[in-house]
């Protein structure tokens, strides 16, 4: 078995067409491993991952994009799978559009500087800002639809959805990204998937 994954992962092989380099292939299951771990806490967590106040400390994993770009896809479907539970039907499709979007500016942000600490707390901003903008108003619609009553309500699960983003980036997410570098799985993460 272990001469088979030695096999699978470090090597190319040809997969509908296209060439899979090993690299590729364990980028691709890095994102996976980012989407099951996603998924599977914000389960576990369900009770206050949901609803207007949200804490869904889960999103402590959108810092990943900053450091590894090919985590926001596995934020992405992470999310997907864990709004499949959601008490809002509309949360399966509005969430993970709402994380991705988060993820790719946060990538972004890494892109241009993964150092500074500014870069650092400016990439915790977009899960909150994205998540208060989009999963406020899917909330609020679903609350009220589109009359008169919309907009007070985005107004106040707006502000409650960035509140819990805010204090999930900045009290855990923050602190996390100023730690991961300094160890030596992230150091040997980076070598081995070429970020």
């Amino acid at each position: 078995m272990g001469n088979l994954f030695s096999i699978v992962v470090f090597s190319t092989f040809k997969l509908g067409g296209v060439y899979m380099s090993g690299t590729r292939i364990r980028k691709i299951v890095f994102a996976g491993i980012v989407a099951a771990l996603y998924a599977s806490m914000t389960l576990v967590i369900a009770p206050i991952a949901y609803g207007p106040v949200q804490f869904r400390l889960t999103e402590v994993l959108c810092i990943l994009p900053f450091f590894y770009p090919i985590t926001a896809l596995g934020l992405f479907v992470g999310c997907f799978i864990a709004n499949l539970f959601s008490p809002y039907i509309l949360d399966i499709i509005f969430g993970p559009i709402a994380s991705l979007m988060a993820a790719v500016v946060t990538m972004l942000l890494g892109r241009v500087n993964r150092n500074a600490i500014s870069f650092k707390a400016l990439a915790c901003f977009p899960p909150v800002i994205f998540n208060a903008l989009i999963i406020g108003a899917m909330i609020a619609w679903s609350m009220t639809g589109s009359g008169e009553a919309f907009w007070p309500a985005f107004l106040v699960n707006g502000l409650q959805v960035g509140l819990g983003q805010f204090v999930v980036m900045y009290a855990a997410g923050l602190p996390l990204m100023l730690y991961l570098p300094r160890l030596h799985l992230f150091t040997l993460l980076s070598k081995q998937y070429n970020f």
